[in-house]
């Protein structure tokens, strides 16, 4: 016997604390990635982490106050974003 199961990595809603950056996909999951991963996010105000679209149908999300976006596939398979070097 098997079981399909139907995942869709698309984000539902969003939550970004001073510890994690926190996206609940439609399909019922939820991924947590360090804060630190993204270091714009680290470095904004939580205003600034409160404020963000979803963008590409569920495929990211987008903080126009610091430029930055992340998709859940980048979550679930990626890295952190290093700081550029000045």
């Amino acid at each position: 016997m098997s079981t399909a199961v139907s995942t869709d990595a698309r984000v539902k809603d969003v939550s970004v604390t001073d510890e994690f950056i926190t996206f609940h996909l439609v399909d019922g999951r939820i991924i947590s990635v360090p804060l630190a991963w993204s270091w714009r996010l680290s470095d904004a105000t939580p205003a600034q982490r409160n404020n963000f679209e979803i963008i590409g149908d569920g495929y990211g999300v987008h903080w126009p106050d610091v430029d930055e976006d992340l998709g859940a596939e980048g979550m679930l398979h990626g890295v952190p974003a290093r700081r550029p070097k000045k």
